[in-house]
This record gives structure tokens, C-alpha cells and sequence, in this order.
């Protein structure tokens, strides 16, 4: 299994710029754009040896598909600890940190766990329509599924989403924060930042602890009520919505990143050596996070 970080990190490029360079642009408004990425997410999961089950809803006279694998664990149909990234864009922008990055990580973390033997099973799930118009919105493709999962009594104990991840920068006052939040936080931009909701506050610790036993990338963590600007602004909200604990993993997007949304999001952009890091670091702490039956999450 190639986990050394100059392969990690062409991988995660490669992935980039499938979907933000070859594809680009991919949302309901552009169909067959967001119809590619699907195949390719579904290609690149098929060739780890994955079965891509695929949860299709119609929204806005579109088929759209949230695409699901799974690593089963030992305690299966036990517990789940969950791993999603949206794979649409924004209208206007190719989506390379928003979010491209947040893919490429999820299809490496599914590489890295297809020889991983997890206690809890591990899903992997790329959801769709987290963009605008859908966002906060009831067709949101992770309010499908996080809907789906509490209809079906899923026993999902953590969700982690995977949002906007590829942007580093050392700069002092590279990093910006909502109001107040700059005096409890570093002002450079060089680290990943792991947010939840006051519920999920002892999950998030748990995951930082994991995080930080295995790598010395930095990271930063917050929980948070959800009326803070940016604490809810990705698909771990439909969980916290239908009852499960979740927690965002993010660069802090539009807080740091300057093609926040705009047309200039491209693949060229990110610190793909970075991103390399904190992908390793998120497969060992997500891969002891499931590790324990006796002590499930």
C-alpha cells in the first residue's frame, strides 16, 4: 500500500484535477458535468475493489446520486463511523478546493482502509447538491441521506465530513475567523481545523486526540453552537439535523482561502504536500477511532 507522501500527494492531485480540471464545473445547472464526476468517483472506488451503492432522488427534474461504500468491520451490523465529501461545485466556479480537495482526501482514506481490518465498519460516502440552491435545504443530497439512515436505524456514531482542505498559508493574518474567535486562535493559516456543535464536543476531542498521536501536522479545534458562521456550512449539519454526532475537518474555506466560491477555485491552487500530511494523519486517526469494539466511539 503506497502511503509515502510524494505518492499521496500526486495521487490527491490527481484526483484534483479530474474533477475541477478535466470536469470542472459540475451541479445540476451542469448535468452531465455532475453526471462525470459520479463516474468517476464510482470508477475510482470500483478499481479499489469497492461496491458502489449508489442513493438516487430526483431534485429539480435532475437525477442526482449520492454514491456510498463501505469497509466492513468485525462488529458488523454494528456501529458505523462515517466519511463524506460533496462532490458538486458551485455555479460558476471548477471546485477544486470546494470541493475537489475534500474528495480526492475521502478516495484516499477508501484506498488506505481496503487493507485495514476496523472493528467498527467504515462508510465512505460522496454526497451530492451541497451547493447552493440546495444548501440548508431539505433536497440537500446528505439530508437525503442522513434521512435515509434514521429511517433505517442506522447506528452511524460518527459522521466526519470532509470540507474545503487543500490551502495552506504561513503568513501572519493569512487566517481569518468570525467574530471574536481570532483571539483564541493561531493568525496564520497552517493548520486544519476540526469543528462540531456543543453535542458532538466529545467526539470532536476524541478525533483531535487521534489527529494529534499520530501526526505533528497542526491542528486546531472548536465546538461551537451552529449559528456561528461556518460552523454549519457543510453536510455534517444533516446529521446533527436527523440526531447523529458529526464534525467538519476543513482549511476554513472562505475564513482563509481567497477563490472561496469564485471561478478562480482551480487545481493549481492547493498544497497538495500538505494535503498528503493531513490525509495521513485523518486515515490513522479515523482508523483508531473505529479500532475498538469494547469501546464504540
Amino acid at each position: 500500500m503506497e502511503t509515502d507522501d510524494a505518492g499521496l500527494a500526486q495521487r490527491l492531485r490527481g484526483h484534483v484535477e479530474a474533477l475541477a480540471g478535466a470536469i470542472g464545473e459540475r451541479n445540476v445547472f451542469r448535468v452531465r458535468r455532475l453526471e462525470q464526476a459520479g463516474e468517476y468517483i464510482s470508477g475510482v472506488w470500483a478499481s479499489q475493489g469497492y461496491r458502489v451503492e449508489r442513493q438516487v432522488y430526483t431534485v429539480r427534474g435532475v437525477d442526482s446520486a449520492n454514491l456510498e461504500v463501505c469497509r466492513t468491520g468485525r462488529t458488523a451490523p454494528g456501529p458505523i463511523l462515517l466519511v463524506g465529501a460533496h462532490y458538486d461545485s458551485i455555479r460558476g466556479s471548477p471546485g477544486a478546493n470546494d470541493n475537489a480537495s475534500g474528495v480526492a482526501v475521502l478516495l484516499e482514506l477508501s484506498r488506505l482502509f481496503t487493507e485495514a481490518m476496523p472493528a467498527l465498519t467504515v462508510r465512505f460516502v460522496a454526497f451530492v447538491n451541497e451547493e447552493p440552491p440546495f444548501f440548508f435545504h431539505e433536497e440537500q443530497g446528505s439530508m437525503e441521506y442522513a434521512r435515509a439512515a434514521r429511517r433505517r436505524g442506522d447506528d452511524i456514531r460518527l459522521m466526519v465530513s470532509l470540507e474545503t482542505l487543500g490551502y495552506y498559508d504561513d503568513a501572519p493574518g493569512s487566517q481569518r475567523y468570525p467574530p471574536l474567535l481570532r483571539w483564541f486562535y493561531p493568525s496564520r493559516g497552517d493548520f486544519v481545523a476540526f469543528v462540531s456543535d456543543l453535542r458532538s464536543r466529545g467526539m470532536l476531542r476524541r478525533m483531535v486526540r487521534a489527529f494529534r498521536s499520530v501526526t505533528d501536522f497542526p491542528a486546531e479545534s472548536a465546538s461551537l453552537p451552529a449559528v456561528i458562521p461556518g460552523v454549519a456550512w457543510s453536510d455534517h449539519y444533516s446529521f446533527w439535523r436527523h440526531g447523529y454526532r458529526a464534525l467538519m475537518v476543513t482549511d476554513t474555506a472562505l475564513y482563509r482561502y481567497p477563490w472561496y466560491h469564485a471561478p478562480g477555485d482551480t487545481p493549481e491552487k492547493l498544497d497538495y504536500t500538505r494535503l498528503a500530511r493531513v490525509t495521513k494523519g485523518l486515515f490513522d486517526a479515523c482508523l483508531r477511532m473505529a479500532a475498538e469494539p469494547a469501546d464504540p466511539l
